[in-house]
């Protein structure tokens, strides 16, 4: 029984995952996912009461390890607020690139199982980053500041770039409001978006998502049968 129950969880988590990736969460509905699984309405509710459940599965996936991404590309010299700008402004972009990805992290930062789980995984870091400017903080001081810069990521996730609001104003807007959050000395945030856009945030970004995507289809055993091109901005 405990085995049919794992294998009905597998087939549903590798339709989703797929179909998230390729069509959007808001656009793959519940019977679509239990017919391309094969699996019972049942089935699928008693494992998966919501579709949260199911993204809460794909960003627990997608946020592992997205500091050591940063500080890969941050020197290690500098300070860690740079592993901070990398990070984010690596999130933002991929939300340009790619139109089913800007769904994905907008439900994640918005339903309450997923955005809890954003806010939990990120006070660890942000602690580690910004404690020597709060000495007097703890996790859960983090945790609430976390809750006001998860709303503002979510704002600038949403609103798509165009020529009047580029990508890298987007983001220089973002890290300067972050920072400010994080008492970062006004002279620091101008180095480190300095340093954000002397990257090749597009390129390092699509190296990501394509990483992601392959790291994806391993762990849940699919194929994306569409081809992955990205809606980059202009």
């Amino acid at each position: 029984m405990r085995r049919d129950s794992s294998e009905t969880k597998r087939k549903i988590l590798t339709v989703c995952v797929r179909l998230f990736l390729e069509q959007g969460y808001k656009n793959t509905s519940v019977s679509q996912i239990v017919e391309e699984a094969g699996v019972a309405r049942g089935s699928y509710l008693n494992l998966f009461p919501t579709k949260e459940k199911i993204l809460l599965e794909l960003v627990e996936a997608m946020f592992s390890g997205q500091f050591s991404v940063a500080r890969s590309i941050a020197d290690r010299n500098l300070p860690p607020v740079y592993a901070y700008a990398v990070e984010t402004a690596i999130q933002i972009t991929l939300t340009e690139l790619n139109e089913h990805l800007r769904d994905i992290y907008i439900e994640a930062y918005s339903l309450p199982e997923t955005s809890e789980y954003i806010y939990l995984h990120t006070t660890y870091e942000l602690k580690q980053i910004f404690g020597k400017n709060f000495p007097d903080y703890d996790d859960s001081d983090f945790y609430e500041m976390e809750i006001g810069t998860a709303g503002l990521m979510r704002g600038y996730m949403a609103r798509k770039c165009d020529i009047h609001f580029p990508l890298e104003r987007k983001l220089s807007r973002f890290l300067t409001a972050a920072m400010r959050v994080y008492l970062v000395p006004e002279e620091e945030q101008e180095k480190v978006i300095a340093f954000i856009q002397s990257l090749d945030i597009k390129a390092i970004a699509t190296e990501v998502m394509y990483k992601l995507f392959a790291i994806l289809e391993m762990k849940y055993d699919f194929k994306l049968s569409k081809n992955r091109e990205m809606e980059e901005t202009r």
